[in-house]
């Protein structure tokens, strides 16, 4: 299978929206959306400013601080405290953290790790995620782009990210456990990740069949979220993926989570919706109440269509 790559960028500079560039690039970031559910995207400027190799130093740093340190991050959201499982043949370990560009998670966290604070940290952290951030940005009005909807559709795209919230995470393989995974589809609108360079993501292609995926060093991953799914009526497909480890080495990733406020209202716009070849697929919901449902119920895999399918 033939991953798609993408580049935004002319010369430091992404593609002016609007041009014939950009209209040429929507249309092929919606058909791999559609097709896929992923693809790749390049952006040379992580490495020439050196701030992905920063990014995973201080990650490093961070899982490396004793069990019971880390234990002290604790939220009353799902998915936001640090969490440590082994399942598969994986030791995994995460912390979750609020949007990092309107909040001071990043800092409270440094601050609860290290005693004098970690100030590179912060930076490093933030500055990924600024910039995954308005990737995430680009990505949602190409898309509009794509379909040709009529410009006030921006807003919703835009509600779509009210927050980037983001996750890291630390892999370690267990070679005496190999039990498998089905995946997950994720539950917001975009996901935004990169790695160390240590393979184990895998994607489930529409046959049936795992996809290896290396994220290169220059490159984002994206994958669409089940958000994106039901506002485009089923046209953009969320992709399955999951984690699965093997070698020795620490695996470390990076994802920025774009995510809808809870209070907004997902609803396919009327233009997506056509009786004969894309009927009405999903009811319009509330995005709290369709993210409370999957994960009070540990649904991994089609809350979607559980939730709000006809």
């Amino acid at each position: 299978m033939t991953i798609s790559c993408f580049d935004f960028w002319n010369g430091g500079m992404i593609v002016e929206e609007g041009s014939e560039e950009w209209k040429e690039m929507s249309m092929k970031v919606k058909e791999a959306c559609e097709s896929d559910g992923f693809f790749l995207l390049r952006c040379d400027e992580i490495n020439s400013k050196g701030a992905r190799k920063e990014l995973f130093k201080n990650m490093k740093a961070l899982f490396h601080l004793p069990q019971e340190a880390k234990q002290q991050h604790i939220s009353p959201k799902p998915f936001r405290s640090f969490s440590l499982y082994n399942y598969m043949n994986t030791h995994y370990e995460s912390f979750g953290l609020d949007d990092v560009l309107l909040s001071t998670s990043v800092d409270t966290l440094a601050n609860l790790m290290w005693p004098q604070g970690n100030p590179h940290f912060c930076v490093a952290l933030k500055g990924m995620s600024l910039k995954m951030s308005e990737v995430s940005w680009v990505i949602l009005k190409m898309i509009v782009e794509g379909y040709g909807l009529s410009q006030h559709h921006i807003s919703d795209v835009e509600n779509m990210k009210s927050s980037s919230d983001v996750r890291l995470n630390m892999y370690i393989t267990d070679a005496e456990n190999k039990s498998t995974s089905n995946g997950h589809t994720d539950k917001n609108s975009l996901t935004i990740l990169c790695e160390n360079e240590v393979q184990g993501l895998q994607v489930l292609s529409k046959t049936g069949t795992w996809i290896d995926i290396v994220i290169p060093e220059n490159c984002f991953m994206v994958i669409v979220g089940d958000v994106l799914k039901a506002w485009s009526n089923g046209r953009l497909h969320a992709a399955t993926h999951r984690v699965m480890m093997s070698g020795e080495k620490e695996r470390y990733s990076f994802g920025v989570f774009v995510t809808p406020d809870e209070e907004m209202k997902i609803e396919v716009p009327c233009e997506l919706v056509d009786d004969k070849i894309h009927p009405l697929r999903y009811r319009p919901f509330h995005y709290g109440d369709f993210f409370n449902f999957s994960a009070s119920n540990h649904i991994k895999e089609n809350a979607l269509e559980m939730f709000a399918g006809f």
